[in-house]
């Protein structure tokens, strides 16, 4: 049932393009795991061994105290509509900081230097590990489309209310660890 690839493949490629979402796992010693949620159309495959995605803001900012202090990330897809697949991408990430050059060239880049309202980051992983399972026990859904709460969120704060947002939520992790944020 479960396989393991050193890269994405075509059928791997194939199959994160039809995904609505996807998950991201992160933790450093002595942190609490945190596992979220993330819509496909900010997320970019970069090559056979890297992806990232552009991160908007949350209500915390866990991901990248966790990748700042250890590194460690699991990107998963799991299917919800047609056949059933778990697609895991094992690796080290990083933060990739809102105003800077690689930031701005990915953007130009990969998101058509459309940056929405909110956007906070790139996340960036390197992975060798391309981890497939069966998913039979992931339930059978429909995709009735995309939210569009964080946007009507993000317009109502505006960017100064999001700056202080970022200073009030995203500086540091649930369990004190400091995300770079703004560095």
């Amino acid at each position: 049932m479960a396989k393991d690839f050193p890269a994405l493949s075509a059928h791997h490629r194939d199959f994160i393009s039809r995904q609505h979402f996807f998950f991201t796992a992160s933790a450093a010693v002595g942190t609490r795991i945190n596992i979220s949620p993330r819509s496909t159309d900010m997320f970019r495959v970069m090559g056979d061994n890297a992806a990232c995605y552009l991160d908007r803001t949350g209500s915390g900012n866990e991901t990248a105290a966790h990748l700042k202090a250890d590194g460690r990330m699991t990107i998963m897809f799991c299917a919800v509509e047609g056949p059933p697949l778990i697609l895991r991408l094992y690796g080290r990430g990083r933060i990739i900081g809102r105003g800077g050059d690689e930031y701005a060239r990915l953007l130009h880049e990969q998101f058509a230097d459309t940056e929405p309202l909110g956007a906070r980051q790139i996340t960036w992983l390197d992975f060798d590990l391309v981890k497939t399972s069966c998913g039979y026990g992931v339930p059978l859904m429909s995709y009735e489309g995309e939210r569009d709460t964080m946007d009507r969120w993000a317009e109502a704060k505006g960017q100064d209310g999001l700056e202080a947002y970022w200073q009030e939520k995203n500086m540091l992790s649930m369990d004190g660890l400091p995300t770079g944020f703004g560095e």
